[in-house]
């Protein structure tokens, strides 16, 4: 015998189309959270809200996964509050060969991060000790690496070099701007001279690779560190999987160009999580004989 459905139950069924179809249906007792107060997790899909996000350092509590954040909360993490001077805050990009609506993208550009340029350099101390500190910025035409990006970082370099200071970099970047053309390309070899005069003075330098660090900052300055970490899961590569499966025509293997495949191949010293980075800046700082702003007149 067929079971026989009445009103309300049709009602349960089937949602309401517009305003008018709403009346005289039960209201839905569940918990309404904006969208904008959560956000899902990319890796293991759990709904987080937005405040117990930014209170863990946009990390996922449930697998760890590693958000990206701007330059400006990585330096908030990293410096000791109140203790970061900025460099060079003033260099804008232009459109230095006339590339078509290059000039458009640098617009938007810092209309969406709110910054002059993909990477924020400046002196700050870590736990009272005195780095100079450089910080890409993922929001910034995904933290491309062009003629002003490079003279930046050569110049927080120099600084370091000229005043006998240790220097952090964190990266991420989707490689050079193809929009400056070879000028671009030339940052590699710029950035690279800053560093080596950095070494030949004796002087500590520390890459911290987050997601994504490609193309030419990895092939520069990135890979150039006395120590070199990465947050967990961070993309490193030079050229996408893609490109070197068709070059090599062989099958790559899982997890290839992650930091934890890096770490078991050699090609980074450590895998650290973004709540113990500072603790490991200052302890390797400190390891390495860099000293204090108090001990300093000792």
């Amino acid at each position: 015998m067929c079971a026989v459905l009445n009103t309300s139950d049709i009602f349960n069924f089937l949602k309401p189309k517009n305003e008018l179809e709403k009346q005289g249906v039960e209201q839905d007792n569940r918990p309404y959270i904006p969208d904008e107060l959560w956000v899902k997790c990319p890796v293991c899909k759990t709904p987080v809200l937005s405040s117990d996000l930014a209170d863990n350092m946009k990390v996922c509590p449930k697998c760890g996964y590693h958000f990206r954040i701007p330059a400006r909360v990585r330096i908030d993490m990293t410096a000791d509050k109140g203790s970061f001077v900025e460099f060079d805050a003033d260099m804008t990009s232009k459109n230095i060969i006339d590339f078509p609506d290059y000039t458009r993208k640098l617009k938007n550009a810092k209309i969406n991060s709110g910054e002059n340029e993909s990477v924020i350099t400046g002196v700050a101390t870590i736990e009272g000790i005195k780095t100079v500190l450089v910080v890409m910025n993922s929001e910034f035409m995904m933290g491309s690496m062009g003629t002003v990006t490079g003279e930046k970082i050569t110049r927080a370099f120099e600084y370091a070099t000229d005043n006998g200071l240790p220097t952090v970099v964190f990266t991420v970047s989707g490689g050079a701007r193809m929009q400056e053309g070879i000028l671009s390309l030339m940052q590699m070899a710029k950035t690279s001279g800053a560093v080596k005069r950095h070494s030949d003075a004796g002087l500590l330098y520390i890459t911290v690779l987050t997601d994504p660090t490609t193309g030419g900052v990895t092939a520069s300055f990135a890979m150039e560190g006395d120590i070199i970490l990465s947050e967990p899961r961070a993309l490193i590569a030079f050229a996408g999987p893609r490109v070197i499966e068709q070059t090599i025509r062989q099958k790559l293997p899982k997890d290839f160009q992650s930091a934890e495949f890096l770490l078991e191949k050699g090609f980074i010293d450590a895998v650290v999580t973004r709540n113990e980075m500072k603790k490991t800046l200052a302890d390797l700082l400190e390891l390495h004989g860099c000293r204090t702003e108090e001990k300093e007149g000792e």
